[in-house]
């Protein structure tokens, strides 16, 4: 679907305001947007600053309420042997599967663990000398 954008003719009436808007500072724009609604009985919030604000409000409250984790490996630094002991340790997997996992991070570790499980991992892990991400 294409959508037509539409040209809006300036004239120089329009350029002078333009141009003196521009030399404003932040508050005298703030006090003029206050003395046009004052003047028209209008608001200035349209549909776009509805838009602008809802995204940022509905990202915080999901990250706030997140009750599961995905504990990942995301490099097993400098000491692997360490991070496989430590893998081994947190899960039930054997010596091959262990090292498979750290050989080729970034690997899921777990999905689905609580706050508490997660960050235990994550504490455990990067203890070793891993580097873990939660998600």
């Amino acid at each position: 679907m294409e959508t037509k954008e539409t040209k809006v003719e300036i004239t120089d009436k329009m350029k002078n305001i333009m141009e003196s808007i521009e030399s404003m500072t932040v508050l005298e724009l703030a006090d003029l947007v206050k003395a046009l609604e004052e003047k028209f009985g209008v608001q200035a919030q349209g549909p776009a600053a509805v838009q602008v604000a809802a995204p940022g409000a509905g990202q915080a409250a999901p990250q706030e309420e997140k009750s599961t984790f995905t504990v990942v490996l995301a490099s097993a630094g400098t000491n692997k042997i360490q991070v496989i002991k430590e893998l081994r340790a947190l899960t039930n997997l054997g010596l091959k599967e262990a090292k498979d996992l750290v050989d080729s991070s970034p690997k899921t570790v777990k999905e689905g663990a609580t706050k508490e499980e997660a960050d235990k991992i994550k504490k455990s892990l990067e203890a070793a000398g891993g580097k873990v991400e939660l998600k």
